[in-house]
């Protein structure tokens, strides 16, 4: 099988490599919203405006003007790329229409010329990436790429300049994994309760810097919007945003390794994240109830990142032979694990389950995991594209789970 990795470091340019960095994110920014105004102002019926014609006039335009010629040109055509593939988004329905990129939001150009792209070690902590009209520059780290380099992508977060370097390798298909089946419960409280009885409790990464935050948000209100002191003010906010997603990150990839070791399949619930975060105001003509209480309950499920555990969860068990299996919600925390009776009024407490018809008795968490694991094995026993309802499928799934 194809094995396809990105490792980002971060960079230490010298002053003159940071400027140049810059100035060809900068290009790209301004290429992007020239076409963009392009396609959006100039389209009429009959007169097609497509990636082809704009990459033949880009050759006219870097001869033209010198900030554009300056620029590498395989990461001025990655920016058109992405407009057009954005506009791909847009007409299938998968993304709103494309908008325009502000400068300082976002900074960042693809490099996809393997030949004049390097990568190599400094010492033992220290390697290099060559970047055409740049030069080698010094990255924090070292880590042996698996396979051929593909491309590099620079970024701009928090001030620092990143580069993701992407490889490929061909690889023999793993064996299926031996190890016992696992049932996840994703929640606010507890993160992440297994149908085994083990628990991760994620800590709140948005809540280690609210206060920070806060201050430096009325600070940067009484700044002069776009002056040096606005700008210094701009980017300790975007330090403070970046110091809990890297915490969050390395909390993911922790759990989400732990879980993909001992585990050969792992069942999760199917979970609408967009829709369970979604805003309780309402409209003028009908207000939202518990708008405040509502607020604090969409932070805390977007601070846990559950969307990106099961990213990392799908391709590290891919990785070992494993699988990842994801279930409806559905009366997974009404249903009885003993018994298979459905009945809300089970569900005592917000920690505490205890069975109406067999009083069986469990932590909440734990007894829904039970029941997604059930449903894992009816999804597989019976094939995914099995169709009734959840309720069928509980029960069917119970004499799937006897079976196994």
């Amino acid at each position: 099988m194809i094995v396809q990795r990105a490792y980002v470091y971060r960079l230490e340019p010298t002053p003159e490599q940071e400027a140049f960095l810059a100035q060809t994110a900068g290009a790209c920014r301004a290429l992007y919203n020239l076409a963009l105004e392009q396609r959006r102002d100039w389209w009429r019926p009959g007169r097609k405006i497509g990636l082809k014609s704009q990459l033949h006039e880009l050759t006219k335009l870097r001869e033209e003007i010198e900030w554009f010629r300056a620029a590498p040109v395989h990461a001025l055509q990655s920016a058109l790329k992405d407009l057009d593939r954005a506009f791909q988004n847009f007409f299938a329905g998968r993304a709103g229409f494309p908008r325009f990129k502000r400068k300082g939001e976002g900074d960042g150009f693809h490099l996809k010329d393997k030949s004049y792209l390097g990568f190599r070690r400094l010492n033992r902590s220290k390697g290099a990436v060559r970047l055409p009209k740049v030069g080698w520059v010094k990255l924090r780290g070292w880590r042996p790429l698996g396979g051929e380099l593909r491309n590099v992508t620079i970024t701009r977060r928090g001030g620092h300049w990143y580069a993701a370097i992407a490889w490929q390798a061909e690889v023999a298909d793993p064996a299926p994994s031996a190890l016992p089946a696992v049932g996840i419960d994703r929640g606010v409280a507890i993160f992440a309760a297994l149908s085994s009885g083990t628990n991760y409790t994620a800590p709140s990464f948005f809540g280690r810097i609210e206060r920070q935050l806060a201050n430096a948000q009325r600070t940067l209100a009484r700044r002069v919007k776009g002056s040096a002191n606005w700008r210094k003010q701009k980017a300790r906010i975007a330090r403070l945003h970046m110091k809990a997603a890297n915490a969050r990150r390395d909390f993911l990839h922790k759990v989400s390794l732990d879980i993909a070791k001992s585990h050969g399949t792992v069942v999760i619930e199917k979970l609408q994240v967009r829709n369970m975060s979604r805003s309780a105001k309402g409209t003028a003509e009908a207000p939202g109830r518990n708008v405040k209480a509502k607020a604090g309950l969409n932070r805390s499920i977007l601070d846990k990142g559950w969307s990106t555990f099961a990213t990392l969860l799908r391709y590290k068990l891919g990785d070992r032979g494993g699988s990842l299996i994801e279930v409806p919600p559905e009366y997974t925390s009404q249903t009885c694990a003993a018994c298979g009776t459905i009945s809300k009024e089970s569900r005592k407490s917000q920690s505490e389950f205890v069975c109406i018809g067999c009083g069986h008795t469990a932590n909440a968490d734990t007894n829904a995991a039970m029941n997604i694991l059930r449903l894992g094995h009816s999804r597989r026993a019976c094939g995914s594209n099995h169709s009734g309802g959840r309720k069928q499928e509980l029960a069917r799934g119970e004499a799937a789970y006897v079976d196994s």
